[in-house]
């Protein structure tokens, strides 16, 4: 029986890839910042917040002697521009999605390796293309991106695989409340800062408002990643939708300008103040 541990598994991409890939045989090991009574069949639940050196130490404890795949996926978002990004959420942005991922990364290592096994990377689209207003998310997913190629390139003596998945908005809770999260976050700004953006944050609310009618089924995520960890050959990167596709291709051959026209085009930004 493949086993796997799956990080961020308490919801979202995660909970749903847990299950599913229980259900399809893997023995999962289920990375969750709580504990519940309630278990799945299949599923061993783990006490895992990637940014807890205690839990990341214990992790070797909980898991087998080999593991065939590790799937990074835990993750936040913070939002705000970066003019105004309170530094200490940054570090929290920055400790979840790029700090935390390397520490479970090492503490598993040596049984991936064990296994020739692969490691998958949860990215996002903005990870290849930086949007307005996610500035820490951006840069968090960029740094991802750039930690899975340096991996690539170093385990390949072991064979073991580094993979990236690049979703596009995603029909799970993050999305589902990113109004509230908003708002949220438009508190969190000073009078002066939120004075200055306030046309950048009407435009998001906006775009937000948009987005949530075109999210991508969270089933869509969950059958590219098992891709990636099913395929003989996995790609380096796999991206998740035609619509993320097209907008990574655009990116990939418009001018700078026109893209960056075109971005501040669809979030909303005014054109001058």
């Amino acid at each position: 029986m493949r086993t796997v541990l799956v990080t961020g598994a308490s919801r979202g991409i995660g909970r749903a890839l847990a299950v599913s890939l229980s259900q399809a045989g893997w023995d999962v090991y289920a990375g969750v910042r709580e504990l519940s009574t309630e278990t799945e069949a299949g599923i061993t639940p783990v006490l895992l917040d990637v940014t807890n050196a205690e839990h990341v130490a214990k992790l070797p404890d909980a898991l087998p002697e080999k593991l065939d795949a590790l799937v990074n996926n835990a993750g936040v978002v913070v939002g705000g521009p970066v003019e105004g990004l309170d530094l200490d959420n940054l570090r929290e942005q920055l400790e979840v999605n790029v700090v935390g991922q390397i520490a479970v990364t090492q503490a598993v290592l040596p049984r991936v390796r064990f296994a020739r096994g692969r490691i998958v990377f949860i990215s996002s689209i903005n990870g290849r293309l930086a949007a307005p207003m996610i500035g820490a998310y951006n840069a968090s997913k960029f740094a991802l991106e750039a930690i899975a190629d340096t991996l690539r390139l170093e385990l390949r003596p072991w064979g073991v695989n580094v993979v990236t998945v690049e979703p596009g908005s995603t029909d799970t809770d993050i999305w589902r409340g990113a109004l509230d999260q908003l708002a949220a976050t438009e508190d969190g700004l000073s009078d002066e800062i939120r004075e200055l953006y306030r046309g950048h944050i009407d435009g998001m609310r906006k775009a937000t408002e948009f987005i949530q009618k075109h999210t991508v089924p969270v089933d869509d995520v969950v059958d590219v990643v098992t891709r990636a960890l099913t395929a003989g050959r996995p790609r380096p990167r796999y991206v998740v939708g035609a619509a993320t596709k097209a907008q990574i291709g655009f990116a990939n051959l418009m001018p700078t300008r026109a893209v960056d026209a075109t971005l501040a085009r669809m979030s909303g930004i005014p054109s001058e103040r």
